[in-house]
């Protein structure tokens, strides 16, 4: 049959093909017309090569992704697959064989090539690996290790718990299965929302693919084919959130050089040879930066080297004096797996025991899957790999020349069941618990329990009212330190306290009280950070430019603010004092307006619009179900929230719904750019259509 291309109202693409193969191909071809500048954008990143039509500012990430050799990694992973997976290799190649086919003319309708001068390249088939990496490298957060390392130099390792939070740069997510016995329908309804920096064109995709062995919709990431996190394929439906396991080790190097190259002692008290070269980086507008890439037993040396950071040889926190040379080690380096062989078996499942095999071959992230099918089968489990090693491995740096942290194999996936018919995941401490360390606060957890607690049917349509909910238990640590403040309090900020005391809770988008409560908590925050006790943690190593989020004082305080405050003793620091300086200040500077006036969708870009979009004002906050995530005192503004919304409804799938925070067109000025946006700022949902008679043909390929 003819390979077809339809879109729906939304400017959704529904691709029907003769074969999986064919399929792959269009998806390719059709994500390169939408998305072309975000798919070299991707490209680059995954290559280290972004600096070179970027400039200087992408230049971090860029010598980053050649230390940590994300192509090389996506290579080796490609050339596994091919020899065990070749129906899956020939399936990748198809689809990037569609995105070369497609990508010029996709370029030319993207206004930001012609505004960077760049070209559309060519994409090589270990492609989309290296774009999976690079997107996820980060994702399980190990440079919190940094953070803590530094943590237990200055306050001690117990005050490693003090900011144990989901904290900068983790992504996370909400995600519910109710099964049959709890539905208005008698089948199962998923749903829930993947938690990411906003970008734009969004980080993910919504698709439909069809071909004589499957028909399913989902949310694709761009440059990947099929669709891998959150599928219905009719019978069956999946979704994932993020187990917050620990996956990857920071070693302290010793490293030397030798008129032959440079040597890593081992834990044996061997030195060896460390593979190492040096890489070009193209840096628009300015001269070529060199890279020096070295590689030890352990993995790419990702921070400092022989001569340790930048010049300066050893690192405060490491009382030796031994040079800084970290490397990292994480799975798909080592077994050269990248977990792609579950894609297509995903595509194919029928029943909740096709998932169940389908995530066997799952390697990372690391996620909790939910599935269900119409026969009644449900699923809650963890997928990844996750190594087996010392306890230090997972807490905080260890050294690569002391025996005892090798990796001795993979840990055992954990499952779970329901609980009256209901599972919830909120990257609280649930089944993935002995694989994480630190994990997200439970108030998303708890009250998403609660709110399906509160009825015993539910429905497909019930679904965005949980979706939406901006109660933050959260705040209840700051608001008992205010209600200790009774009588201390000048006439302005009592009124305001008493005002903040009979606060609903609630983080909607027009409340004052929400704004109010907001530039309280900032002001504590500041005020604890600016405390002498914290001064070393306010100014980290020299590091790379990429790790500083982890690193970051402020941030770190704002987001462990309920940790600190509850703890029993904090270094003799006068909370009470900071809360009462706080309302003070704000009751004499109070917030002229709403949350919404400062809490507002602030996308990522890789290149800002010429003319700046006016972007709206959110509800929601970082410990709400609408987790709408600004970094408290330091900006309101909200980069991280939903990445998408999705209800998989087991009993009629046309009864699905989804949404993105923009648009399924990732061309500014396209109708379908930011045509979701109102839909997704009020919690509605579009309709998933899989009636080809109600889609409008597009072309035949």
């Amino acid at each position: 049959m003819a390979t077809e291309i339809y879109r729906d109202a939304w400017g959704i693409p529904h691709l029907r093909a003769g074969s999986a193969a064919e399929l792959a191909h269009a998806q390719g071809l059709v994500t390169a017309r939408d998305r072309a500048w975000q798919l070299e954008v991707e490209r680059h990143r995954a290559q280290g090569t972004s600096a070179s039509f970027l400039g200087e500012s992408a230049l971090a990430w860029d010598r980053f992704a050649r230390r940590a050799r994300l192509d090389d990694t996506a290579r080796r992973c490609f050339t596994d697959l091919e020899g065990r997976d070749p129906e899956t290799a020939k399936w990748v190649r198809a689809y990037v064989e569609g995105v070369n086919g497609q990508l010029a003319a996709g370029a030319d309708a993207a206004p930001e090539f012609a505004r960077t001068g760049l070209a559309p390249g060519s994409w090589h088939p270990w492609t989309p690996l290296g774009v999976w990496l690079a997107t996820h490298i980060l994702f399980a957060g190990f440079p919190a290790k940094l953070w803590r390392e530094q943590v237990a130099a200055h306050l001690g390792a117990d005050a490693i718990g003090l900011f144990a939070t989901d904290g900068p740069g983790t992504s996370g997510s909400n995600g519910w299965l109710v099964s049959g016995e709890r539905t208005v329908t008698g089948q199962a309804v998923i749903a829930g929302d993947p938690h990411r920096w906003i970008e734009d064109p969004g980080v993910y995709q919504q698709i439909h693919l069809s071909c004589p062995e499957f028909d399913v919709v989902g949310l694709a990431v761009p440059g990947i084919p099929g669709i891998a996190h959150f599928g219905h394929t009719g019978t069956v439906a999946w979704a994932i959130t993020n187990a917050m396991a620990d996956y990857q080790d920071l070693y302290r190097e010793r490293l030397r050089r030798t008129g032959a190259g440079v040597e890593a002692l081992g834990p044996d008290g061997v030195w060896r040879r460390a593979a190492r070269h040096t890489e070009v980086v193209e840096v628009a507008g300015e001269e070529p930066v060199e890279v020096e890439v070295i590689e030890t037993a352990r993995g790419p040396v990702v921070i400092g080297g022989p001569e340790g950071l930048d010049g300066d040889p050893s690192d405060p926190a490491d009382p030796s004096g031994t040079p800084v040379a970290i490397s990292l080690r994480h799975p798909p380096r080592v077994t050269g797996d990248l977990g792609f062989g579950a894609l297509l078996p995903l595509l194919r499942a029928r029943r909740v025991a096709d998932v169940d095999r389908a995530f066997d071959r799952w390697a990372e992230p690391v996620n909790v899957v939910q599935a269900a099918d119409t026969e009644g089968g449900v699923l809650h489990r963890v997928a990844g790999r996750v190594p087996l090693r010392a306890e230090a491995n997972r807490l905080r740096l260890v050294p690569a020349w002391e025996p005892g942290h090798e990796w001795r194999g993979w840990h055992e996936t954990p499952r779970a069941g329901l609980t009256d018919g209901v599972a919830v995941m909120a990257n609280q401490r649930g089944p993935a618990e002995p694989l994480g360390v630190e994990f997200a606060p439970p108030h998303r957890h708890d009250r998403i329990a609660a709110l399906l607690a509160g009825k015993e049917r539910w429905s497909a349509a019930d679904m965005p009212a949980i979706h939406t909910d901006t109660h933050l238990a959260s705040a209840s640590a700051l608001l008992d330190h205010l209600r200790a403040l009774e009588g201390v309090l000048t006439p302005e900020a009592s009124a305001l306290r008493d005002r903040l005391l009979a606060w609903n809770r609630r983080m909607d988008a027009d409340s004052a009280d929400a704004a109010l409560y907001s530039a309280v908590r900032g002001a504590v925050v500041r005020r604890l950070a600016a405390h002498p006790v914290f001064a070393a943690l306010a100014a980290p190593p020299a590091y790379p430019e990429v790790f500083r989020p982890w690193l970051a004082l402020l941030p770190r305080v704002g987001f462990a603010l309920e940790h600190l405050l509850r703890a029993g003793e904090l270094y003799g620091i006068d909370r009470p004092a900071a809360v009462r300086a706080a309302v003070e200040e704000v009751a004499a500077r109070p917030p002229a307006g709403v949350w919404g006036d400062t809490h507002r969708l602030a996308p990522w870009r890789a290149l800002e619009p010429e003319t700046p979009f006016d972007e709206p004002g959110l509800s929601g906050d970082h410990d709400c179900v609408l987790c709408t995530s600004g970094v408290p005192g330091l900006t309101d503004r909200a980069a991280r929230g939903p990445a998408a919304r999705y209800v998989w409804d087991l009993a009629r799938r046309e009864d699905s719904r989804w949404v993105v925070p923009l648009g399924a067109s990732g061309v500014p000025g396209s109708p379908h750019h930011r045509d979701q946006l109102p839909l997704w700022l009020a919690g509605e949902l579009v309709p998933v259509v899989t009636d080809w008679a109600l889609l409008t043909k597009e072309t035949d390929v």
